[in-house]
């Protein structure tokens, strides 16, 4: 398997490039327009085709590449059922993993971030978006957030996953890459060492985190999977991870 993470540091989000070597077909998970070239490079120099994008969740601090990908290599947009997203060409589910030549991407439903958030497992890797991050969880304050949802996606899906399994987050603001499962329910500071509901919903409740800049933009270009024109991050550039939006969320 070729295996690649990619950092976009304005919105703090990282893409996984995930190709099969016996194929050579691969597949982006949250890809970002802005850094599609970067992609586009980086399959090229593996020699690998792309054959679909996957998109955890509606993003609000960034627009998804999935269809600028979809019209510059032929990709097929996968996205989770639940968010029914008629740009898309094939709906993922949890019963219906997604084959990319020998590698196969099972889906998980784990709302709570936003209502139809998925998170993908594929081996011993699982990718969480924005549902568990490193120490930290997506807020659930829009999108149709919720706490309680938020909480029991981690503990009865997430947290179920064997101890080993690596945890690919769908963002970072503190120069991590990787963690465990196991980690993660020992450590994770608002979700880890046994933390009960009521606990988890005060955390939550208390963050008093700044409205998402650009959510009012993103979040509908997302349900078109992200068919518009915007600027680039040399001529607009998003706010930095101090000011904004999404930090630990």
């Amino acid at each position: 398997m070729i295996f690649r993470q990619l950092f976009e540091p304005i919105s703090s989000s990282y893409t996984y490039l995930i190709g099969c070597e016996s194929t050579g077909l691969a597949i982006l998970i949250d890809p970002v327009l802005t850094t599609i070239e970067r992609d586009l490079s980086e399959i090229r120099q593996h020699g690998l085709r792309l054959a679909f994008t996957a998109d955890t969740h509606i993003h609000a601090d960034h627009i998804t590449g999935a269809f600028e990908l979809r019209r510059l290599t032929g990709s097929l947009i996968t996205s989770p059922i639940v968010d029914g997203l008629p740009c898309a060409d094939l709906y993922l589910q949890e019963s219906q993993p997604l084959q990319i030549g020998s590698l196969q991407l099972s889906s998980l439903h784990t709302p709570g971030h936003t209502s139809g958030h998925f998170s993908f497992v594929l081996d011993n890797r699982v990718f969480t978006g924005d549902a568990l991050l490193i120490d930290g969880c997506g807020r659930t304050d829009f999108q149709d957030g919720s706490t309680e949802a938020l909480y029991r996606s981690i503990h009865n899906k997430l947290f179920t996953l064997p101890d080993d399994y690596l945890v690919y987050p769908g963002h970072d603001y503190h120069q991590h890459s990787v963690s465990t499962i196991s980690q993660e329910k020992l450590g994770n500071s608002r979700l880890g060492n046994g933390k009960s509901l009521e606990e988890f919903q005060q955390i939550m409740d208390n963050l008093n985190l700044p409205y998402p800049m650009m959510i009012e933009f993103a979040v509908p270009a997302n349900r078109s999977c992200g068919a518009v024109t915007v600027p680039t991050q040399e001529s607009e550039p998003m706010p930095s991870n101090e000011s904004s939006l999404n930090k630990q969320g």
